[in-house]
């Protein structure tokens, strides 16, 4: 079922003016694969709600089924997947296929990078839409905007961090190019499926991990093990995405691709708002009813370090492709642009009232 904010965002005169061409339409069935497992709210809600919309605004002439990473059991093969036909469409997350295809890394987030607001002007207005179409055109699908998690917190430690000298040996998952930094500071790192993180965790195969934020972490269980829970540097803007195999939206009538286009940007927002409100929630009750959590930012030595080995993996990463040096630099100028308006009105607004 839709969520409040979804129906409303969406206008009874917008439903109408589509579902009106759409209605001569053939009917289209179509797949989606998401990473996520069937009850990970709300990042399986976002493909949910974006279905729900496409019925909706169809007339019901336009279904996509969604399976969960339960059902088809590949949670981080959804771009092969896609790519293959197996299905038009998935929900994941793009830096996922960085071992793939390292010009996909940047459009997820990035650390000290964009915050979401920041990062969706970019997409939109700055010419992020048009590099993410240039970067996944060898691969045969699109890529669009799949929800936003906000800023992530830095994750889940088994001990305190006092010394980069205490991230040494530990073993992580933490994704993206965040796992990169990590792994230069002299940890093990690795990527786990969703739905393997409290085992993982639990089993001792990994000593700390970073996933969300409280909204969604707390129901994981990871604080029954690891109670140290650090403020984020890595994930500012996480966004997910929907992937759409090329050659399937070309053939869809153009009243369907309309629909389709609307249904993703509206139920990527509505996620954003969602876990948005759930982390609010969850922090404001959360040091009350979990009071062995320690919340913890990282001593300034250690972020100093984080920020450098940040800065130096950049020069490299941009000398293996001229799409990701594209896109990197696109990123910056576009934050150091943005960046003096966000601190002129949210930073100086909050530094003010608090």
């Amino acid at each position: 079922m839709l969520k409040t904010t979804t129906k409303l965002l969406v206008t009874t005169a917008l439903i109408a003016g589509i579902t009106t061409a759409a209605s001569a339409a053939d009917k289209v069935k179509w797949k989606l694969a998401t990473t996520w497992g069937s009850t990970l709210t709300p990042f399986i809600d976002a493909p949910t709600n974006m279905a729900s919309l496409v019925e909706t605004m169809s007339d019901g002439k336009f279904t996509i089924r969604v399976d969960a990473a339960n059902k088809h059991k590949a949670a981080l093969g959804i771009l092969d997947m896609v790519k293959g036909g197996q299905y038009e469409m998935g929900h994941s997350a793009s830096y996922y296929w960085k071992g793939k295809d390292i010009d996909t890394l940047p459009f997820t987030t990035m650390p000290f990078g964009m915050t979401t607001p920041e990062q969706y002007a970019w997409f939109y207005y700055g010419g992020g839409m048009e590099l993410m179409k240039k970067a996944y055109a060898k691969h045969g699908v699109l890529s669009f905007p799949g929800g936003n998690t906000g800023n992530q917190m830095g994750g889940w430690f088994r001990k305190e961090i006092n010394t980069v000298a205490d991230l040494q040996g530990l073993k992580m998952r933490v994704p993206g190019f965040a796992g990169e930094v990590m792994a230069k500071l002299g940890l093990s790192v690795t990527n786990i499926a969703p739905g393997e993180l409290y085992t993982s965790l639990e089993r001792g195969t990994i000593d700390a991990l970073e996933w969300v934020g409280p909204g969604m972490d707390i129901s994981m269980g990871f604080h029954k093990i690891a109670p140290y829970y650090y403020t984020g540097w890595h994930e500012p803007a996480t966004e997910l995405q929907f992937l759409v195999n090329e050659k399937s939206f070309e053939k869809l009538p153009k009243d369907y691709q309309q629909i389709l286009l609307t249904a993703m940007r509206v139920s990527a927002y509505d996620m954003y708002i969602q876990n948005y409100d759930m982390s609010a929630k969850a922090w404001s009750t959360m040091l009350t009813e979990f009071p062995d959590i320690k919340v913890k930012t990282f001593p300034k030595d250690v972020m100093d370090a984080m920020k450098k080995a940040n800065a130096d993996l950049l020069e490299e990463v941009k000398k293996e492709s001229p799409i990701v040096k594209e896109v990197l630099e696109s990123q910056e100028a576009y934050q150091k642009q943005a960046r003096k308006w966000t601190e002129m009105s949210d930073f100086l607004y909050l530094k003010d009232n608090l």
